[in-house]
């Protein structure tokens, strides 16, 4: 590196990639704000939800227990991702990973019945 020069050669090719991507991004905006169709009326720009137009406000609360409904499942779906890879290596990881993996099914078994006891798995 030569005095003066403070961007090492071996960034070039970056900032030619950067260019490139930031050179398509603007360009198909462009392309897309020239070539786009102007043909726009009144009934085209209603808003609409599957071809229904809306018959309530879209801003209405929902009620709490969706989220919580929503978490447990999320919660009770890692419990799965977690189960698998210790399923497929079970012969290779030994006894040890069986009382591991034994005590983590009992943890989320006690947080099934608590939330089961709450009534937060209730629909109504």
């Amino acid at each position: 590196m030569t005095p003066g020069t403070y961007i090492p050669e071996t960034y070039f090719p970056i900032v030619v990639f950067m260019g490139m991507v930031m050179a398509f991004a603007f360009g198909t905006l462009l392309l897309g704000l020239f070539l786009r169709p102007r043909n726009t009326y009144q009934e085209k720009l209603v808003a609409y939800e599957s071809g229904v137009e809306p018959f309530l406000d879209a801003r209405i609360p929902f009620p709490m227990r969706y989220y919580v409904i929503a978490m447990l499942f999320v919660l009770f779906d890692i419990e799965a991702v977690f189960l698998f890879p210790w399923a497929v290596v079970f012969k290779d990881i030994g006894f040890i990973a069986l009382i591991e993996m034994v005590f983590f099914i009992v943890v989320l078994f006690i947080g099934y019945v608590y939330a089961w006891r709450k009534g937060a798995l209730e629909w109504d």
